[in-house]
């Protein structure tokens, strides 16, 4: 399909809660065929992508955290239904906030529930970097950011570096 402009911070389109999927349809693929073209080609090879992320307001996700590309996973409408207590930190960063990262604490395993690609809901179970990138691309349908989860000092000096990145 292709390849789309990823939105840069601070763009409000990023802050803002993207809207249902009310059903699946020839359109919400396309979307997603780009969206999986736009994850390919970030740089590093990006593990996945929220639909926010290229102007498109949908809770809509991509996921695939295998160097060969072999378990990409379509998500329409996620929500947690549970997660571990456990919780493990693990660096993330955001294609619209390029040149920065932070170590991120995020649960350690989650159950999501999620319209498939064949338009009927599933229940999955997710771990490890699966289930950060899984959580990561639901911050954004929300409207968050991987940074709001640091504390106000870290968060601020993060946003600075990015501005002598960027």
């Amino acid at each position: 399909m292709a390849v789309r402009p990823i939105l840069r911070w601070p763009d409000k389109r990023l802050r803002t809660a993207a809207a249902p999927v009310e059903q699946v349809t020839e359109d919400i693929h396309a979307i997603w065929a780009d969206m999986v073209d736009t994850m390919d080609a970030m740089p590093g090879q990006g593990i996945g992508l929220a639909a926010p992320q290229i102007g498109v307001m949908l809770r809509l996700a991509v996921v695939d955290v295998t160097p060969d590309r072999s378990r990409r996973i379509l998500l329409a409408n996620p929500n947690v239904l549970s997660s571990s207590d456990e919780q493990e930190p693990g660096t993330e960063a955001s294609p619209c906030l390029p040149g920065v990262h932070a170590e991120i604490m995020r649960p350690k395993a989650i159950a999501v529930r999620f319209l498939n690609d064949k338009g009927i809901y599933d229940r999955r179970d997710f771990t490890g970097l699966e289930a950060r990138s899984v959580l990561h691309q639901i911050d954004h349908l929300a409207g968050r950011m991987y940074f709001d989860a640091l504390g106000r000092v870290k968060r601020d000096m993060l946003l600075r570096r990015a501005r002598k990145v960027g």
